[in-house]
């Protein structure tokens, strides 16, 4: 780990974690949980795969069925929260996000990076969330019109690190990330 007091190194060290976790499969930073606001209020949580993260660019990307009920909150209210947790570093990175949902032409150059083994994810039918009859009644085949991307546009980076010493930081973007020291 680096100087303890180094805000910038700080804030390094999530977004190297947040790369790692759109490089590798097996890191804990590939699988955050991202949170929306349903239209009717209520708070959703549930597990994505993170495909992209970019510190220059302030954004991490996830791929997303466009008929889920994440894609319906997120058209109601875009704005969305994810949450690593990173044990082996015993870190908590929480991130807020402005989302844009990418569909068409805007996601050609992701859906053609997409194994075609995970393409079924995208296209179940009935549509995910659907009541069905028993377990095993839908069918997932794969709709490259079905395929979104959601770029998430980072505005605030809250870290906690639970340490001998715990320390916790909070980044708001401007033109670039102002970052400071909160009681843990």
């Amino acid at each position: 780990m680096s100087d303890p007091n180094d805000l910038s190194a700080f804030l390094g060290e999530a977004w190297q974690l947040l790369r790692r976790g759109v490089a590798d499969s097996r890191s804990p930073a590939r699988y955050p949980t991202f949170a929306t606001v349903s239209p009717s209020g209520v708070p959703e949580a549930r597990t994505v795969a993170l495909r992209h993260a970019s510190q220059a660019e302030a954004v991490v990307e996830v791929h997303t069925d466009i008929v889920t009920p994440k894609v319906t909150a997120l058209r109601a209210f875009p704005v969305a929260a994810l949450h690593v947790w990173i044990p082996k570093s015993n870190l908590q990175i929480r991130l807020t996000a402005r989302v844009e949902i990418l569909t068409g032409d805007q996601v050609n150059v992701a859906w053609a990076k997409v194994p075609p083994a995970s393409r079924v994810s995208y296209g179940t039918v009935p549509d995910p969330g659907t009541a069905i009859d028993h377990v095993y009644a839908y069918d997932k085949p794969p709709e490259r019109d079905r395929f979104a991307v959601l770029r998430c546009v980072i505005d605030h980076i809250d870290l906690v690190h639970l340490g001998e010493r715990h320390r916790r930081a909070e980044y708001v973007r401007q033109d670039d990330w102002a970052g400071t020291w909160r009681a843990p």
